[in-house]
């Protein structure tokens, strides 16, 4: 994701990018993003950490791991410096951390930073309302072998967009998975399963299922650069804001 984000902020009119820094134990450390992104020198050296890199610029983009996430907002909430975060896999507790420290800054805040899945929560914030209680609803993703969390972040997110229209508390309707004798399925649950393999950059199908018909809506990104796409439009669009907790629904003004 680092080196997609790299190359469309090269591409991107209204931003550049000023700064990268990387986990003090990775091989990009010390080398130029652009070669590392494999668009040749560009004069920006990656850093071994936020610190030597908060004064760069006027945006951090971190797509990194959840417990350094929150670190960096720290950090970023100390400094007043603008924040976009595509990292998943955040412990409601972390989340909470986060929203909390944005009233010290400007962060955009999302699981999934393509333009297409955040215009699918709204269509399915109106899906949802349309067919009520009558339609069982199931929510399938799939994502590479390498993806550490899961069910992935956008899932989840599908699923407290579908609750919420449908007036459920969606940590108690949600279920993960199914192996056994589990015995009839309940007219609230808000089933939730996963599959990891190979590259599957990410897919994710919500069923609204009734009787005699099911009502498909699905997701597929084919490529990385749909999110660096919608990372780099969030930093644009937050540069200069007070401070507050954001999401790309506040991004495309949904």
């Amino acid at each position: 994701m680092g080196g997609r984000i790299v190359t469309m902020i090269s591409e991107a009119d209204g931003i550049e990018l000023s700064a990268a820094f990387e986990h003090p134990d990775s091989p990009a450390v010390g080398r130029d993003a652009g070669e590392v992104a494999g668009i040749g020198k560009i004069g920006v050296t990656i850093e071994d950490s936020i610190d030597k890199v908060m004064d760069k610029g006027d945006v951090i983009i971190d797509f990194t791991f959840h417990e350094a996430t929150v670190k960096h907002a720290e950090k970023a909430a100390e400094a007043g410096r603008a924040m976009v975060i595509g990292t998943t896999g955040f412990s409601n507790e972390e989340k909470a951390r986060i929203e909390e420290l944005s009233s010290k800054f400007p962060c955009v805040l999302a699981p999934n930073m393509s333009v297409g899945v955040n215009l699918l929560y709204k269509l399915l914030e109106m899906t949802a309302k349309v067919l009520g209680d009558d339609y069982d609803v199931e929510i399938v993703e799939a994502h590479h072998r390498m993806k550490k969390d899961a069910p992935s972040g956008t899932a989840l997110q599908l699923g407290r967009v579908v609750a919420k229209a449908l007036g459920r508390d969606f940590d108690q309707v949600a279920v993960y998975e199914r192996h056994g004798m589990i015995g009839e399925r309940s007219r609230k649950e808000i089933g939730i399963q996963t599959i990891r393999g190979g590259d599957i950059v990410g897919e994710h199908t919500v069923f609204f299922c009734g009787i005699g018909e099911r009502i498909e809506i699905t997701h597929k990104a084919s490529s990385r650069d749909t999110f660096a796409k919608g990372a780099v439009r969030a930093a644009k669009w937050v540069a200069g804001k007070g401070p507050g907790f954001y999401s790309m629904q506040d991004v495309l003004g949904l």
